[in-house]
């Protein structure tokens, strides 16, 4: 049996319609995302029967269709509903987006994500499919504040190239005129945990300091760094990536202590202005070409560094990532030890989320997770979406004394 994920959007264009038309569709769901939040074994149940049909997502080419007419689909998607409080006006926020592929579930995420004063950045990967290319240029030109990287890069697993596509859209963005506060970079599997609005309270608690995990090395991971990688071909799935050689590296300079965590961050405006401009940063960037996976190391150690824009002393103890909280992510081996089990499935030792983890990824604190996938299971995003929606709704409410909802600027007659 087929499954057409009609669901995962508020409309599909006639050109999917008819794309898909040859398909006997004898299923319709109603799923009730308040039920799957409370954990309804009957609605859980309807979530894992739909996981076991054969599921047909929108590709690339769908969004490509859908974004052609700026005009109609901003309408269809109801942009110019997105409902924005006054603190959020006065608080924009930047993102990185590094991603390779799906380009739906990238619409889904920036979906989520967008409020008309903050701007975002999408690096795509040069070696991405062109239809990806073309649907995220289309989605790019629909919206003043979405555009793409001014260079992009060849993106290898666990390179240098991967830091300096963050590089790229970093520069970019702190050029732009948006007087962003901070910055978040997310990959196309990561979704949102929070509404802008609460995102925005939670980042005002900082008082400029950085959120990301900075723990030090094990033995392990000390092997990435104090040893040269050469970039190789491989005969697996990633084609080419740093292979370790028996040549050991120089310490690092300006006698920086190297501390490890993940690749993403919540990161200040002031933090990123030290990082483009400073001696310090771009020598310790340049030491990091040869390491395997730097973008690992590369921010973890800089919010250590004596004297930058919210330091964090390397005296203080370790930020694991459940305690930073950027990136909520499930690792097998910790499943039943430090969160339940994963109720998707597993790719790499990650899980992919399931809709029964719903409750559990809103109530854990995160702001942000990975990894979601549709075609795993596709009721969770639509009820995470749909979830943050009526948040973000609720919340601008009542951030008014007069309960006026401060509706977003887009121009839908672009």
């Amino acid at each position: 049996c087929t499954i057409l994920l009609r669901l995962l959007f508020s409309f599909t264009s006639s050109y999917v319609r008819n794309r898909y038309s040859y398909l006997k569709n004898d299923f319709h769901y109603e799923i009730n995302c308040s039920s799957i939040y409370d954990q309804d074994p009957g609605e859980i149940g309807k979530s894992l029967e739909i996981r076991q049909k054969y599921i047909i997502d929108l590709d690339d080419e769908d969004i490509v269709a859908m974004t052609s007419d700026c005009h109609l689909y901003r309408t269809l998607r109801k942009y110019h509903l997105k409902p924005v409080s006054a603190e959020e006006e006065n608080f924009p926020l930047a993102y990185s987006l590094v991603v390779h592929k799906d380009a739906a579930m990238v619409e889904r995420l920036i979906h989520s994500l967008y409020s008309h004063q903050n701007i975002y950045c999408i690096h795509y990967d040069q070696k991405a499919a062109k239809s990806f290319k073309s649907a995220l240029n289309n989605l790019a030109k629909c919206f003043p504040n979405i555009f793409i990287a001014s260079k992009l890069e060849t993106v290898e697993y666990a390179h240098i190239s991967r830091l300096q596509a963050d590089f790229n859209c970093l520069s970019d963005l702190l050029a732009s005129s948006v007087p962003w506060k901070y910055v978040i970079n997310l990959c196309g599997q990561d979704f949102p945990l929070r509404s802008n609005f609460q995102l925005v309270a939670e980042l005002k608690k900082l008082s400029g300091g950085n959120m990301l995990e900075t723990i030090k090395p094990s033995s392990s991971k000390r092997e990435r760094f104090i040893y040269h990688y050469e970039l190789m071909k491989v005969p697996y799935e990633y084609m080419q990536m740093p292979v370790k050689t028996n040549i050991s590296k120089n310490p690092p300079p300006h006698d920086i202590e190297v501390f490890v965590g993940s690749a993403y961050f919540v990161l200040s405006r002031e933090f990123i202005q030290y990082t483009l401009e400073s001696s310090l940063a771009k020598d310790f960037f340049d030491w990091s070409r040869d390491t395997y996976s730097p973008d690992e190391h590369f921010w973890a150690t800089l919010a250590r560094v004596p004297g930058v824009p919210g330091e964090i002393p390397r005296s203080a103890e370790d930020i694991t990532d459940l305690q930073s909280k950027t990136r909520l992510v499930k690792w097998n081996y910790l499943e039943d030890h430090l969160y339940p089990p994963c109720t998707g499935t597993h790719l790499r030792s990650v899980c992919i989320y399931g809709a029964a983890e719903l409750r559990w990824l809103m109530n854990y604190g995160h702001w942000f997770a990975n990894k979601f996938d549709s075609k795993v299971d596709p009721v969770l995003i639509k009820c995470l979406a749909e979830k943050l929606a009526e948040q973000q709704k609720e919340w601008v409410r009542l951030s008014s004394d007069s309960y006026f909802l401060h509706r977003g600027s887009v121009n839908v007659s672009r």
